[in-house]
């Protein structure tokens, strides 16, 4: 067994069902005022830290080209001082999302074979914890929010995603 096929096949896997659930989300859906989170900001989220988490470490990290400072962050005010109320004035289209999905993938198919995952360091000073526990941490959080936003498409417009089990 290949821990690195065994990373990547599992990102690629919950990215595929990402975009199901990207594609197939109805615009009264993406931009719901009345969701406490909306659909397209919860999409970002969770590919914005695939993103930022397939990185050997936080430096070298270089955002998406289209990144809006703070659109990563969820709820209305910023978790760290001076906690300031946030501002989502730019709703990112399916189209621009499935973009970042493409950058996601090209990420992790280039980077993950390229990672030590025996390394003690996750390369993020507020993850304690090892690199191949911070994969695998990542890829249970892109597939909470893809469970969370495949729910809210079959409560909202009767919208089934169905499951991919390996990338």
């Amino acid at each position: 067994m290949n821990v690195y096929q065994v990373i990547e096949s599992q990102y690629l896997a919950a990215l595929a069902m990402m975009k199901q659930v990207i594609e197939r989300c109805p615009d009264h859906v993406w931009n719901d005022a009345a969701a406490q989170n909306r659909f397209w900001h919860i999409v970002y989220h969770a590919l914005f830290y695939v993103h930022l988490y397939v990185q050997r470490e936080e430096g070298e990290f270089v955002p998406w080209e289209k990144h809006q400072a703070n659109y990563h962050v969820m709820g209305d005010d910023l978790p760290w001082p001076p906690h300031e109320k946030l501002v989502r004035d730019v709703v990112y289209t399916q189209a621009e999302l499935l973009d970042y999905l493409t950058l996601c993938r090209q990420q992790i198919q280039a980077i993950v074979p390229t990672l030590d995952m025996e390394s003690q360091a996750s390369g993020f000073s507020w993850l304690p914890f090892g690199k191949l526990e911070l994969q695998l941490y990542s890829i249970r959080h892109l597939q909470l929010h893809v469970g969370e936003l495949a729910e809210r498409l079959w409560d909202k417009a009767g919208v089934e995603i169905g499951w991919v089990g390996k990338g």
